[in-house]
Parts: C-alpha cells; structure tokens; sequence
C-alpha cells in the first residue's frame, strides 16, 4: 500500500499542516497575534502531559489545554496587563508547567525532542486522519466565516455597524488555531508550530494584492516550505520539521530581499 511508506505519509501530514497554517496564519499576522500563537502552542506540553497522564488522546489532550490557554488569554487581556506581558507570562508559564509534569509521569516514557521539535517521519495513519480532519475543519471555520473575519479584523467598529460579532470572530480563530496547534505538533512540534503560521503568512504579505491571495500564496509558501524541507532533511540528514521551518525561513529572506529590490507598486 502507498500508505505504508512512511516518507509518503510524512509528505501528507506536512501538507495538511501547511494548507491549514497558511490562511489562518493570514490573520495571526494580520491581527499581530504572533505571541498568541506562540502562547497556545506552549500551552500543548502541558496537554501532552495531561493526556499521558489520564491515558487519554493526545490530540485531545492538546486541543482542550490549547483551547482554555486561548479563551483564559482574551478574557484577562484588557484588565490591567499589556497584552504582550500576559503572553509572555503565559506562555513560558504553560510550556514549563508541562515539562515539570511530564518529569512526574513515573513508568511512561516520553520522546520530549518529539512533541518539542515534532517527528514528522513517525506519522502513522491514524495520525494523518487526525491531522487532515483538523486541516478540514480550520479550513471551513476560516472560509465560511472569511468576509466577516475579515471585516472585524479591519475595522471593528465597521463590523459591528454591520451586524457582525467580533468577539463571535474572535472566538472562531481561537478555536482555528488550537486545533492547527493539535494537528501540527506531530509534524514540527510545540515550539516551531508559531513559525509555521507566521513565517508563510509573512512571506506571502509582499507580493499579494488582496486578501485571499494573501491566504492562497501563504498556503503555497507553506506546502514548498513542507516538500522542500523533507527533501532537505533527507539529503542532509537533518530533524524533519526544524529544516521545514528553516526552509520557510529561507523563502522569508528571498521574498524580503526581493521586495525590497524591486520596484514598488502603485
């Protein structure tokens, strides 16, 4: 079966997480959420450690912890703290919280490298139905939703001058990016999930017009980004997923070099 080439099923689970991350990532930039992202994607170790813990799914695991590290973030922002500070609090707080607990789970044994930096080529089935039904349901949470995400992201007060919840939005890309933060920690890890969402996103930002070309360019960085990164990691004898992101890295630079030699557009 083609399944059962683990480079193959490495290729899918890669491009799940890059078609995923990539719009989403759109509105992580769009909104400056960068230390967001990075807050829930820290947030998974200790989802890691829970579930090991409860013998319970990981991929459960992660998204519950992600998803009250998320809504415990936007319900204390404004009350005192500058948003920036209470991610940082947050973050590095939730990331050694979990490792502490994982350092308590006596009798099993945890890959930390793995759930830290992910172990893309360990993917099995099962893994990819989790992986592209996380991707599917991040897709259709942000197309469905995409003109009024769009519209509270610009303008707020316009949003709600046109029926529009932006807290509702708000509230939709919470639970977008803890189930990408679920489905990608197989495939780069906790601490490169951030980079995927960002990096592409930021990549394609020069070169896009509109909006949804935005979205679709950054999904193009992401799936090179992904095919170019295993290939790397092949030849080289690299981790898989911190050369994907060092690929993306690499793309960032070029489009950033480019854009600044070429000609601005009126």
């Amino acid at each position: 079966m083609m399944l059962d080439d683990f480079l193959v099923r490495a290729v899918l689970a890669g491009l799940g997480v890059a078609l995923a991350a990539g719009p989403l990532g759109c509105f992580v930039v769009w909104r400056r959420m960068a230390y967001f992202g990075d807050a829930t994607a820290h947030a998974a170790i200790l989802g890691v450690a829970l579930s090991l813990a409860l013998s319970t799914s990981i991929f459960a695991g992660v998204l519950v912890v992600s998803l009250l590290m998320a809504v415990t973030v936007s319900a204390l922002s404004g009350r005192g703290y500058a948003m920036d500070t209470l991610l940082g609090v947050m973050s590095h707080s939730a990331l050694a919280f979990g490792l502490v607990a994982v350092s308590f789970l006596s009798g099993v044994r945890v890959d930390l490298m793995a759930y830290l930096f992910g172990d893309i080529l360990a993917v099995t089935r099962g893994d990819l139905a989790v992986i592209w039904g996380g991707a599917v349901l991040v897709l259709l949470l942000v197309g469905l939703r995409w003109s009024a995400l769009l519209t509270s992201t610009l303008n707020p007060d316009l949003a709600r001058a046109s029926g529009v919840n932006p807290g509702r939005e708000q509230t939709v890309l919470t639970v977008a990016l803890a189930v990408t933060v679920a489905v990608a920690i197989k495939v780069v890890g906790v601490l490169l999930v951030a980079a995927m969402l960002i990096v592409p996103a930021a990549t394609a930002r020069p070169f896009s017009r509109t909006p949804e070309m935005m979205a679709a360019v950054a999904g193009g960085v992401g799936v090179v980004s992904v095919l170019g990164g295993l290939r790397a990691a092949f030849v080289l004898d690299t981790p898989a997923g911190p050369t994907i992101v060092c690929v993306a890295a690499v793309l960032f630079t070029a489009a950033s070099t480019a854009s600044m030699l070429l000609p601005s557009r009126s």
